[in-house]
């Protein structure tokens, strides 16, 4: 009998498949909330390299902030309460992404290169930062949030 991949191990297989952070990191588990596989990686899509290449805040961090949100988030019959409660799970996202990797900025995740930049573009491949760091942040990203997940599953 096949062993079932885990979230993580799904996520890399889409990051490793030319899909961003953010779409690796929000497909693996708003497919199992009822959206599809494509639906997930449109909605994911604008998000990757720090919003559209910009290097804001990390893909892997903003894939996990949607499934926060698809989860515990406030909708049109929720009190407000709702609203807070999300926010305490970002905050603790937060909390843990940075406590594993010093920053959720991509470019700061990045070791300040600039992927805009064809010179710094090229660093970034040298040292393979895609291929191992942004790895890590997409597989940090989905346990985080699995921890929430089991942590908080039973929103206010």
């Amino acid at each position: 009998m096949d062993n079932p991949m885990t979230r993580q191990e799904d996520a890399t297989l889409y990051f490793a498949d030319a899909f961003t952070c953010s779409q690796s990191v929000f497909t693996v588990f708003g497919k199992d909330m009822g959206l599809t596989v494509d639906q997930c990686l449109k909605i994911g899509n604008a998000f990757g390299g720090g919003m559209a290449r910009q290097q804001f805040t990390c893909g892997a961090v903003t894939g996990a902030l949607m499934v926060i949100g698809l989860i515990f988030g406030r909708g049109l019959n929720d009190d407000l309460t709702k609203k807070e409660f999300t926010y305490d799970k970002v905050i603790e996202f937060f909390t843990e992404f940075r406590k594993r990797n010093g920053s959720v900025n991509c470019r700061e995740l990045l070791r300040g290169f600039n992927m805009n930049d064809p010179e710094e573009l090229k660093q970034i491949e040298e040292l393979e930062l895609f291929q191992t760091s942004c790895v890590k942040y997409v597989q940090d990203a989905v346990e985080i949030v699995e921890q929430l997940i089991g942590a908080g599953n039973k929103a206010k």
